[in-house]
């Protein structure tokens, strides 16, 4: 309910108007309209207009103080608080007409009693219409011409962000793609080996016993690479030398390329012995050789499983990020929306920057825009990256707080200083050199969760610990559509 419904009328006197800054220029013949067509209201503290309701009035201040707010999430965030005579608010884009929604874009509360001139927001507009035409085109272009602008940008931000992904997963795929192609021409090549060296023990003295002990000792090997403990560098080394030495002594041709596969399959000096008191001596060497190809046939196949899984995970976590296949307004785990935006930016991760994921399994799932939240993950994440230049930590946490879920992103990077943090969120601001950033991602990140998830985002920053914190609401109420 707007004041304009209930409130005391007063009397309007063209001399007060001519006293308020919106009104000082205006001619006696203007303010008479002004008192004609509008009216004063005399407003008891409480409510004036909420945001959201439809825009039915502007109004001008004349006496008393008020407080605007805006709503993030479920809180009431003070914008101004002012008893400045001349003050305006309410219905001041009516000018515009049905091109942009005519509702309140906040609240506004009268705190002590108040007196304003109000005038119908129909009679505003034909105000702007009739008294400043060049003014209202000018206005009108500095509003649609802005509003294109960021749209534009942030398309651009957009692009620019999937381009890095883009990039960053092509060289991610392309890993595990050459690991495979490179371990499947040398499986041709082994496979090819073990033709040949069946050949030659088929044509040798194996009895039957030592061919059964060939072949189990065979299936043996196998199944140790299963259960193989992982080694240093350093160990791997050692274990390779007493083993090459130990090949050597024994005339084993090429030992020391035998003895790097063996040491990888978890194959010692006490198993060959095995081997070798189950073929005897006189075959031994020919034991070893085809034993090595059966070895290095099993890393191959590994190495090839490893990449191709490797490959699916990466095209699964792009297929989660991207929401292609999937509604876009959804109910989701966002732990699964957070682990595949770190895929994604798994090529700006170098080895020294460590992630830590404090995740908390418990939280319920929410409803919300999953591809939109992506973005948001990206430009936090990416931000956060950037800040550290190279080296420190990022934390992606995840915490229920009342009836909000929280997801923070943190870094230790040389945080955001005092004097910028309000203007962070600001479109266009940045503090990145010319030509390396839009100034829109904080922006978009603050759209996609406050206006649309009626969400909320802010920044919390000490040199070593910077914290952006996005918290999402549980509740069943379906977020803001992108109309």
């Amino acid at each position: 309910m707007s004041a304009g419904d209930s409130g005391e009328l007063g009397t309007c006197n063209m001399d007060e108007l001519r006293m308020l800054f919106l009104f000082e220029k205006l001619t006696d013949e203007q303010l008479r309209w002004l008192c004609r067509e509008g009216r004063v209201e005399i407003v008891e503290p409480g409510w004036v207009f909420r945001e959201g309701e439809a825009a039915t009035c502007f109004y001008v201040l004349l006496e008393g103080s008020i407080v605007q707010t805006r709503r993030v999430g479920q809180d009431d965030v003070e914008i101004t608080r002012t008893d400045q005579r001349g003050v305006y608010a309410g219905a001041f884009q009516a000018y515009l007409g049905d091109r942009v929604p005519q509702t309140y874009v906040n609240s506004t509360r009268a705190t002590t009693r108040a007196r304003f001139f109000v005038l119908d927001a129909v009679k505003f507009a034909a105000l702007m219409q009739d008294w400043f035409p060049m003014a209202q085109h000018l206005l009108e272009g500095l509003f649609f011409g802005t509003r294109s602008i960021q749209q534009l940008v942030g398309q651009r931000e957009r692009l620019l962000a999937l381009g890095a992904l883009s990039a960053g997963l092509t060289h991610e795929l392309n890993n595990p793609a050459a690991a495979a192609a490179r371990a499947t021409s040398s499986l041709r090549e082994r496979i090819t080996g073990m033709r040949r060296k069946l050949g030659v023990i088929a044509a040798g003295e194996y009895d039957r016993s030592s061919l059964d002990a060939l072949i189990s000792l065979q299936q043996d090997a196998v199944e140790r690479m299963a259960t193989v403990p992982g080694l240093t560098p350093m160990e791997a080394t050692d274990r390779e030398e007493r083993l090459g030495e130990w090949l050597a002594s024994r005339s084993i041709g090429g030992s020391w390329n035998l003895a790097a596969t063996f040491v990888q399959a978890g194959v010692d000096e006490s198993f060959l012995e095995r081997v070798r008191a189950g073929v005897g001596d006189p075959m031994f060497d020919g034991a070893v050789q085809w034993l090595y190809y059966t070895v290095e046939t099993e890393l191959l196949i590994s190495e090839i499983q490893d990449s191709t899984t490797r490959i699916s995970a990466l095209v699964a976590a792009a297929r989660q990020y991207s929401q292609m296949d999937r509604a876009p307004y959804q109910v989701v785990d966002v732990h699964e929306l957070l682990n595949s935006t770190l895929v994604m930016l798994s090529a700006k991760l170098n080895d020294e920057i460590t992630v830590v994921k404090d995740y908390d399994r418990t939280l319920p799932t929410v409803p919300v825009y999953a591809g939109e939240l992506n973005q948001v993950w990206t430009n936090l994440i990416g931000n956060a990256i950037s800040a550290m230049d190279g080296t420190g930590t990022l934390t992606v946490r995840t915490r229920r707080d009342h009836d909000y879920l929280l997801v923070e992103i943190g870094d230790t990077g040389p945080g955001v200083p005092e004097q910028i943090r309000s203007r962070i969120f600001e479109p266009f601001f940045t503090t990145k050199p010319f030509g390396e950033g839009t100034g829109l991602g904080l922006d978009i990140a603050w759209r996609i969760v406050v206006d649309k998830h009626r969400g909320d985002l802010r920044v919390e920053s000490v040199p070593g610990d910077t914290r952006f914190q996005v918290r999402l609401p549980f509740g069943a109420d379906a977020p803001v559509g992108s109309g």
